[in-house]
This record gives structure tokens, sequence and C-alpha cells, in this order.
């Protein structure tokens, strides 16, 4: 009766590591869509030039390769037909990397410093934020995506509605 306890004690910790490496395997295996590399005001000036120009708003998707959930809306939004054509025709995306956990250097933190401030301080509903800019560049709203979670992932019409809500004719209208 001994081995039979021991070996179903080493079947259950052998089926947890299992679940473990493929929950780990899971989210590593989305790709990384912050550039950890650019300067994120430069991003976000770029961003809302070609909105001006394109009579779009701009949305910063601000978070970081870190961040389980900011790969994961994106792959979503990716994934999905209806919200990746939403987003093309109304909106220039930017993915704004910000990296509260890992000390970049004195230049680098001011500078991502200076983007919380620009953005008015997003940081404090989590991350992924959501930063609606007008085609000037002011700040129109800071999405908090918890409301736009189902589950262990995003749900489609709660994510829809925030988009359709700041098109640039719903703004208008």
């Amino acid at each position: 009766m001994k081995s039979y306890s021991f070996i179903l004690k080493i079947g259950c910790e052998l089926l947890l590591c299992l679940f473990c490496i493929q929950s780990s395997m899971a989210q590593t295996a989305l790709p990384k869509v912050y550039n950890e590399d650019i300067n994120q005001l430069e991003q976000i000036d770029k961003a809302v030039a070609k909105a001006k120009k394109e009579g779009k708003n701009v949305i910063c998707q601000v978070g970081g390769n870190w961040c389980p959930w900011c790969l994961i809306f994106a792959d979503f939004i990716t994934k999905d037909t209806t919200i990746s054509k939403m987003i093309d025709e109304n909106f220039v995306y930017e993915h704004v990397n910000y990296n509260p956990r890992k000390s970049e250097g004195a230049e680098k933190e001011a500078q991502a410093k200076k983007m919380l401030k620009r953005l008015n301080n997003p940081g404090r509903f989590g991350y992924p934020v959501f930063v609606v800019l007008d085609e000037n560049g002011n700040v129109m709203h800071i999405q908090d995506s918890s409301f736009l979670e189902e589950g262990k992932g995003y749900n489609q019409e709660k994510v829809l509605r925030f988009f359709r809500n700041w098109t640039p004719k719903a703004i208008k209208e």
C-alpha cells in the first residue's frame, strides 16, 4: 500500500510540473510586440503625426514584453479580424514599452517617467493600459484593461465597444 501512495504522489507532482511547463510555454509562445530600444516619446510623436495626416486617433497600448496580459491582448486583436479591421480603419496603434521591474539606467528611467507623464500617468490602472490620443496628441481617455477581460483572455464585444466609442467618427457625432 505504501508503494501505491508513493507512486500516486510522484504522478501528481509530475502532472503538476507538466502543467506548469505547458503554462509557461504558452505565455512565451506569444510574439513580443514591444520595441524596448526606441524612445517612447518619439514613438508617440510619430504616431500622432501619422494620425493627423490620416484623420485617425492614436491608441497607445502601454505595457511590455514582460507582461503576459499585454501579449495576450496583442495576439487577441491581431487574430480577431473584426477588431483588427476597426483598428486599421480608425487608429494608429502603438505598443509603447514600459518596464516598471527593470532598472535600465538613469536616462531610460527618466525617459519612461516623461512618457508616463505625457500620457497622464496611466500606470495607475495596471498593465496593459490603453491611452487614446486625438490627432493633436491630447489624451482623451485612459482605459483600464481589466474591464475588457473575460476568463483568461479578452471579450470581443467589450473590446469592440471600447474601440467603437473612441473612433474619430464617434467623437464627432
